[in-house]
């Protein structure tokens, strides 16, 4: 499955963002989906997940309460809406797609398909 990302941008402290990733090749609806996300100068980390069929998500606590994923497998479309942005959310995120059978997974090795990531700044 191909991943294209989108939504990135430059947003002040407080914000809002939505990412979008569009899913090609294969039956979306097969994958749970994923963003994570790289800060400069830091290893990648595990952001959130959503099931098959969307009725499961997982946050990392970082931000929860703050971060909502939703999926629409008609359009092959996974969503991050972003609010309340802080600085240290500044990163490359990154949408991923894994065909394991568990939507809690937090290691990358766990998704098989990334796409190549939107850049996303958050200015103090």
């Amino acid at each position: 499955v191909q991943l294209q990302a989108s939504g990135g941008g430059l947003v002040q402290a407080g914000g809002s963002l939505r990412l979008s990733c569009a899913a090609s090749g294969r039956t979306f609806s097969n994958y749970v989906m994923g963003w994570f996300r790289q800060a400069p100068g830091k290893e990648r980390e595990f952001v959130t997940s959503i099931s098959r069929s969307g009725s499961g998500t997982y946050y990392a606590d970082s931000v929860k309460g703050r971060f909502t994923i939703a999926r629409d497998n008609a359009k092959n479309t996974v969503y991050l809406q972003m609010n309340s942005l802080k600085p240290e959310d500044t990163a490359v995120y990154y949408c991923v797609a894994g065909i394991g059978n568990s939507y809690s997974f937090t290691n990358a090795r766990d998704y098989d398909y990334w796409g190549q990531g939107t850049l996303v700044t958050v200015s103090s």
